[in-house]
């Protein structure tokens, strides 16, 4: 199963401090608003997203349709497909996507240690 890009989101409380200590690690701005209190930072394949004050707990992400850059995909296997994947081996999602649509969607579930998990599909 192909969950898609990897990404980690941090809920950060200072995104300036938080943008200053992952660019001395060798980060760089890829995409976002630090006005808005978001920001994606990339280091080679590695990406890291800060966010202020939009989620309590930091959260593992995977966006199916993207590659490591952001661009669409060609060929993935779209969220719906994982949804019915991921229910057939008796997972429980805490938020899932209405059958019968198609285009952008998420669908979010929990590991056994409460860590949310983020499947955004943006394509």
């Amino acid at each position: 199963m192909n969950l898609g890009t990897f990404s980690i989101s941090l809920s950060v409380k200072n995104i300036k401090a938080s943008k200053e200590f992952y660019e001395a690690l060798g980060f760089s701005v890829f995409h976002g608003n630090i006005e808005q209190n978001w920001l994606i930072l990339k280091n080679e394949t590695s990406t890291i997203g800060l966010f202020q004050g939009m989620f309590e707990k930091n959260i593992l992400t995977y966006n199916p349709g993207w590659d490591s850059n952001a661009n669409p995909l060609n060929s993935f296997t779209d969220i719906r497909e994982l949804q019915k994947m991921l229910k057939a081996k008796g997972l429980n999602l805490v938020r899932e996507v209405e059958e019968g649509t198609s285009g952008p969607a998420s669908i979010t579930l929990l590991d056994p240690d409460g860590n949310p998990i983020l499947i955004d599909q943006h394509v």
